[in-house]
């Protein structure tokens, strides 16, 4: 099960309010194995159950797992972590393994919102987020699409079908609601309050960036970054092109828990 060559393997588990995530590295953070599972009523337990099947996937038995570093909303219940660290500090250090040349990272997850500035090292030096309230998160899509009877696949497509975007006044999620019923009712096409709910959106999280400044290559992590409207619509309100990161994005926070496990 546990291949010497490897050296030393160390885990990351990210547990979100939405998903749970693992990733398994040998010293040269080269992935061995990842996952991605619903988090249920124990975040803990979904923790864990996303690093057994990473560990399975990297035909790994636990033990041969040297250390474990958990971040996310779940962390501060994780027994079986050696060590908690933030998800601010894990979603730089796993963009920057993936490209060492980005400056600015925007996360998108399910209950947050961060924008995030790292030196050439990849540590922080400075992030914005929203926390408060569900605007301009994963879950706030998530609320939309079901007000209009649609999941969040279609939800992506649609964004790219619309000529005429709507107007969305309000970023409350209760208010927001209820704006995309008015708009139905008065008329409106599905495809273009959708596109003006990714519209909103993107001009939060752009606000957000343009205070804290915008600098050289861009990444963008979380969940939400796997919906290409929501990709392409912050592309055009923060006037940037973000980098390929050829890795899930939803995954990259568990990967930086993965590498600093190692220090």
């Amino acid at each position: 099960m546990f291949n010497r060559q490897n050296g030393v393997i160390t885990a990351g588990v990210d547990i979100g309010s939405r998903t749970s995530k693992a990733v398994i590295v040998n010293e040269s953070n080269k992935v061995l194995g990842d996952a991605l599972v619903n988090t249920d009523i124990i975040p803990a337990k979904s923790g864990e159950r996303a690093l057994e099947i990473a560990a399975t996937n990297a035909k790994l038995a636990r033990s041969g797992i040297s250390r474990i570093v958990v971040t996310g909303y779940g962390r501060v219940r994780a027994g079986f972590a050696d060590r908690t660290i933030t998800e601010i500090s894990c979603h730089a250090h796993g963009v920057h393994s993936l490209d060492s040349n980005v400056r600015t990272i925007v996360d998108i997850g399910g209950q947050d919102s961060k924008v995030i500035k790292v030196d050439e090292a990849g540590r922080v030096i400075d992030f914005a987020m929203n926390d408060r309230c569900a605007a301009g998160t994963g879950k706030f899509l998530e609320i939309m699409a079901n007000a209009l009877g649609s999941d969040l696949d279609q939800f992506a497509k649609l964004y790219f079908k619309s000529k005429n975007p709507c107007s969305i006044s309000s970023m409350c999620t209760v208010f927001a609601e209820s704006e995309v019923i008015s708009l139905l009712a008065e008329g409106n096409e599905k495809k273009d309050i959708i596109a003006g709910l990714h519209n909103a959106v993107a001009n939060r999280v752009s606000n957000m960036a343009m205070r804290l400044g915008i600098d050289e290559k861009v990444g963008f992590t979380g969940g939400v970054a796997k919906n290409k409207g929501m990709t392409k619509a912050l592309e055009i309100e923060m006037k940037i092109k973000f980098c390929n990161l050829k890795y899930n994005p939803q995954l990259i926070g568990a990967l930086g828990a993965a590498i600093l496990a190692r220090n």
